[in-house]
């Protein structure tokens, strides 16, 4: 076991003997260690508690700060606060994927929670440019405290019960005066299943003594962590394409409230200090979010921040690092609904007690940093609370001054042959409160045709005309070209859906919608003697066609187009849409009939009954243009090394749009795995150059046998460069394909000074934009697709060239191929004409080779069906 220094051993012995002799702890960088917490040390001496309400020390029965504590804990003592205390009632909003609750408290005062429906409905007024704002002298602030995004930044969720309990018990004129003139939602854990996996990692590893080298095992987690959800997403990238459940959970209720100030409260590296706003400077704003957001309504919580931090003696550091443009954290959505988002960013012990280069970290300590930041975020949103509330008003009150002065009147968008994306991305813009309406008479533009009952209005002049602006605009002008995330975010493009701003003259609109339509005619199937057909076209097909491969049904898929007569009259079918004939099947046409109607009604989509095998057009049902489709089974390769984001976002996909399971499989573990068990594998960004000899021998015998491998992203280049692939063209690109490079030069070098190398080579990553792709609509992997532009998002720098078959490559960069978000002028160059996705030809094989990620945070479902298709058809893929 490693111990602490003798200068560290010191300190601590130092404190022990304060702390027994009853001297006064310093106030100055003073550090606990747990389970040595003297009385006070998290708040200032001069607080006073009701006795009556129990404190989260005397619920829990041990210091906070002395373990991690688990999330059943923490909402058992927010409930018994709510039973002590007549200024807490509690909320459930939902549920997560492991099944455990989420929570907030609303703390107020007795009377305000006497009239809080009310209260409530005034607020919301405030945002309403049609409604009469309330007195804004007698209106409570709503402010909404978040802790833990990040499961294993953890010192955020022990802080919200300090800061509840503070809120609960606080004696004294000043805290009931806080409640009287706020409503304080208190959302303890934001990601409960991540913080569990991390809090029990911490708790089962804790040592007595406390180890604080940084080498153990407290101190690094296995992978993939406590830091992303159940399906390993980072929620805190999840506000805007709300693809998983603890945020649609949490945007419902953030709009029942629409709050004027969140907090966001995470850690960084234990080598850092503590960060606060204001982040980074002008160019890294959301420009849709007025200036004063970041500079005057920010400054007076800065203020405080640093007095908070200044009386503990507390390092830190603002405007660096983090920005504020991409609208989708949890510290950046409020700015786009009138409020201000906080984010806070404490270095981490990951554990108990770390030590960092330069001092010993303890838990208790990254606590009471938190605390105290939020107990002036309390404070200083009383103080300003007036000024907040006009912010909010004036927010959504100009959002129609600039409608006015936008270009764009209307968004229209909406996809006859996808009616299921379509009534995806309508569930997306109600649920961020977007109006929408009907289009009620046929429009074209720019080629496009729209037409009622499959295609919405979504006029700019309205509350959320900044939301509607993210939702659809394409930005390619940029202040800045370095971003801590991602340049891009329009949803439409993420969604692949045909959409048009229209820029003069009114578009026809019918009805404001507020639910999402259901299909018509689910769950009541026509019978038939013959066979049932499935529309490729729409997203819910590869769930129906998972579906009935499970019940071990023989199916087909047509390779061809052509029409038929249903019994819905004539209809067309593109290549990809499945054949479930009635003969011959292992069981009878009655109980087939009932599987369908079961399939149909589970995945939300229609399936049309045949009564005859002979097509108007193109291919007849008997044509050796069906092929039978295998069921999948397929393996992903996890663990150290991988990337947790991408594998999750495979698993999330196959769990949730198709029901299909997926075999995840630790790299430690492949000596286990016999191959010819699946017929397909997965494999996305990660380290593999020391996959052991055995398994790669395997693995090419496997591809050659039949099978599909399919890479995603940084997987694509090693596959190519590990000897997998086979063709020459690849091969050799790899290795000479031009990439970007940081300066401009001819014959000699080029010189910069060193303070830019930074920003140099962050203008020349490609941090998250959107690109076009032609995409053979002819191939497997293309099936279902319409047009062939195809949007694709980017967010790396792999180039991959185009395959030497003239017939391999599936999606190729069009030439000038930005669509949105910042590239630079030697990227956008560089970048056209290389491929999005290849297959290659291995034995009786393939590998289907990604340059991208189709799944990206499983919000993009414009090239999600790439890699389904690539699932059930790359059986059937063979280069011409």
């Amino acid at each position: 076991m490693v111990r602490p220094s003798g200068r560290l051993l010191s300190l601590a012995l130092a404190l022990l003997l304060a702390i027994s002799s009853g001297t006064a702890l310093p106030t100055a960088h003073a550090q606990v260690k747990p389970g040595d917490i003297p009385e006070n040390y998290y708040f200032p001496a001069t607080t006073a508690f009701d006795e009556a309400i129990p404190s989260p020390s005397d619920f829990l029965g041990y210091d906070i700060g002395t373990y991690h504590t688990r999330h059943a804990r923490i909402v058992a003592y927010f409930r018994e606060l709510a039973r002590a205390s007549d200024r807490v009632e509690i909320r459930d909003v939902g549920r997560t994927n492991e099944f455990r609750p989420m929570i907030y408290a609303v703390i107020t005062s007795p009377e305000n929670h006497a009239n809080l429906e009310s209260l409530r409905q005034q607020h919301l007024a405030i945002s309403d440019p049609a409604a009469d704002a309330p007195d804004l002298a007698e209106q409570p602030i709503v402010v909404q405290l978040g802790y833990g995004v990040h499961g294993n930044e953890t010192s955020s969720s022990e802080v919200a019960m300090l800061q509840a309990y503070a809120l609960a018990a606080e004696q004294g004129s000043e805290a009931e005066e806080r409640l009287e003139k706020g409503i304080f939602l208190v959302e303890p854990v934001l990601n409960p299943d991540g913080r569990d996996r991390h809090t029990n990692w911490a708790n089962m590893h804790r040592g007595d003594p406390l180890v604080a080298d940084p080498l153990d095992r407290e101190h690094n987690e296995v992978w993939p962590s406590g830091r992303t959800n159940h399906y390993w997403f980072d929620l805190n990238r999840d506000w805007l394409p709300l693809t998983q459940i603890e945020s649609r959970n949490r945007v419902a209720f953030y709009h029942r409230w629409r709050p004027n100030l969140v907090t966001d409260v995470h850690e960084m590296g234990t080598d850092n200090t503590y960060f606060f706003e204001p982040t980074e400077p002008v160019d890294s704003w959301n420009p849709l979010v007025p200036d004063r957001v970041y500079t005057e309504l920010t400054a007076p919580f800065a203020d405080a921040y640093a007095e908070a931090l200044d009386d503990i003696g507390t390092l830190y550091f603002t405007k660096e690092i983090f920005d504020n443009s991409y609208p989708g954290y949890g510290s950046t959505y409020p700015n786009m609904q009138g409020g201000l988002g906080f984010v806070f960013e404490q270095a981490s012990a990951r554990g108990h007690i770390q030590q960092s280069d330069s001092r010993l970290v303890t838990f208790p300590y990254t606590i009471r940093n938190q605390l105290r930041t939020s107990l002036a975020t309390v404070e200083t949103a009383i103080e300003q609370r007036e000024r907040l509330l006009r912010h909010q008003r004036t927010f959504f009150t100009s959002a129609l001054d600039e409608a006015e002065d936008f270009p764009v009147s209307a968004y229209v968008f909406g996809n006859d042959e996808n009616q299921s994306r379509t009534r995806a991305f309508l569930d997306l813009l109600l649920q961020h409160q977007i109006e929408v309406y009907e289009l009620n008479e046929t429009a074209e533009y720019d080629g496009q045709t729209f037409s009622p009952g499959s295609a919405y209005v979504v006029p700019t002049r309205q509350a959320q005309h900044r939301m509607v602006r993210t939702m659809f605009e394409k930005v390619t002008s940029f202040a800045d070209s370095v971003f801590y995330d991602t340049s891009a975010w329009s949803m439409a493009l993420s969604y692949g859906l045909p959409h048009h701003g229209v820029e003069r003259g009114s578009v026809p609109r019918g009805e404001r919608v507020t639910t999402v339509p259901s299909p018509d005619g689910i769950g009541r199937v026509p019978e038939s003697s013959y066979a049932y057909l499935v529309d490729w076209t729409e997203d819910p097909a590869a769930q129906v066609l998972n579906a009935l491969l499970e019940h071990g049904l023989t199916v087909k898929a047509a390779f061809e187009p052509f029409e038929i007569q249903t019994d819905r009259g004539p209809v067309s079918y593109p290549r990809g849409s499945v054949l479930l004939p009635v003969q011959p099947q292992s069981i009878s046409a009655d109980s087939l009939h009932r599987v369908v109607e079961a399939v149909e009604k589970e995945a939300g989509m229609n399936i049309d009954a045949v009564p005859s095998g002979f097509a108007r057009s193109g291919i007849d049902l008997g044509s050796p243009a069906f092929q039978p489709i295998e069921k999948p089974n397929a393996l992903m390769i996890v663990g150290n090394g991988v990337s947790g984001y991408e594998a999750g976002q495979v698993w999330y996909v196959l769990d949730t749009r198709v029901d299909m399971p997926i075999t995840k499989v630790a790299r430690a573990d492949l000596d286990r795995v016999h191959l010819p068990d699946y017929n397909a594998l997965v494999m996305v960004s990660g380290r593999y150059d020391d996959l052991p000899q055995r398994f790669m021998d395997d693995l090419q015998r496997w591809i050659e046998a039949g099978n599909t491998l399919i890479t995603i992203r940084g997987a694509t280049p090693w596959a190519i460069r590990s000897g997998l692939a086979n063709d020459s063209t690849l091969i050799d690109g790899m290795d000479s394909v031009p990439t970007a490079s940081i300066g401009e030069s001819d014959d000699m070098p080029a010189r910069f000074d060193y303070e830019t190398a930074a920003d140099r080579r962050g203008a020349q990553r490609i941090g998250g934009a959107i690109f076009e792709a032609d995409l053979d609509l002819t191939h497997p992997l293309g099936f279902g697709y319409t047009p062939r532009s195809l949007p694709v998002y980017r967010d790396h720098d792999i180039l991959l060239p185009p395959a030497a078959n003239p017939f391999s490559t599936v999606a190729q960069y069009v030439d000038a191929p930005r669509l949105s978000g910042y590239v630079s002028e030697a990227n956008r160059d560089t970048l056209g004409g290389t491929a999005s996705l290849v297959v290659d030809q291995v034995g009786r094989g393939r590998i289907v080779l990604f340059a991208d990620n189709p799944n990206f945070r499983g919000m993009w479902l414009g090239t999600g069906r790439l890699f389904f298709n690539a699932l059930f058809f790359g059986s059937h893929i063979y280069t011409p």
